[in-house]
């Protein structure tokens, strides 16, 4: 069934191009330009699918015609799209680690160890160790700040732990107390910020499973994301300091 479009609007005159249309069905904006068919400009755009083309329009037709506002539906990637995006980022991810409990933890032989209080016996050459290093070893950044109660929880203490084996494969891990955090006015929100420019947002059941992930790209959102980076960056403690500032007994 064909597309039922409205003019949005023109800055061509009457030559008919460039121009705005909307669906009036689905609310897709439609662009009309001068098609970029050039092989060298084509070959600096990225992740171009089969059937993808391109138009040039003037920047002012987008500002004075283009939809400012918009319901946005939430977007959900599967993991497996999730996991690639430490591979295809540009130069950084940063982590905002906020809950108490991350039920997949307590799965793994590492944390049975850990609550026996054996060494938790990390293994710096499996899968998830030999890419990230090989990530850190292009340049690129992989942070986290962990909020952490006080009394820290079991699964806290095992993170602690496990800042060891994230370090040596070239992360940098900082803590934060929850008390801080509040201060802070730092979100909830359990979520990757990558490229500073999308975020990953996790979501988890009542039992403290990861159930999905949610990308965001509005750019108010993503503003939001930098500057809860900036503050909880600033404010965390590098792990081996953080570990030192535990009560005894913990």
């Amino acid at each position: 069934m064909a597309r039922r479009l409205r003019c949005i609007g023109t800055n061509s005159g009457n030559s008919g191009c460039p121009t705005l249309y909307e669906d009036l069905d689905s609310g897709e904006v439609l662009v009309q330009g001068d098609a970029v068919t050039d092989p060298d400009d084509v070959a600096q755009l990225r992740n171009v699918t089969a059937g993808e083309s391109f138009v040039i329009v003037p920047r002012v037709l987008l500002a004075d015609f283009a939809p400012k506002e918009a319901e946005r539906v939430p977007v959900m990637i599967s993991f497996e799209d999730f996991e690639s995006m430490f591979e295809t980022c540009e130069h950084s991810a940063w982590r905002l680690e906020s809950r108490s409990r991350y039920a997949s933890d307590e799965e793994t032989e590492t944390y049975r160890r850990f609550v026996r209080g054996e060494d938790s016996g990390w293994d710096l050459d499996d899968p998830w160790c030999v890419v990230r290093r090989e990530q850190t070893a292009l340049g690129k950044r992989f942070e986290r700040v962990r909020v952490v109660d006080s009394p820290p929880t079991a699964g806290q203490r095992y993170l602690l732990d496990n800042a060891r084996r994230n370090t040596a494969v070239g992360e940098d891990i900082r803590n934060l107390w929850r008390a801080d955090a509040a201060r802070l006015q730092l979100p909830e929100d359990d979520f990757w910020l990558f490229d500073s420019r999308v975020i990953a947002r996790l979501h988890f059941d009542d039992e403290d499973q990861l159930t999905g992930v949610e990308l965001i790209t509005d750019p108010v959102e993503i503003s939001r994301a930098c500057q809860v980076r900036d503050a909880a960056w600033h404010h965390a403690v590098p792990h081996e300091r953080f570990a030192e500032q535990m009560p005894s007994g913990e």
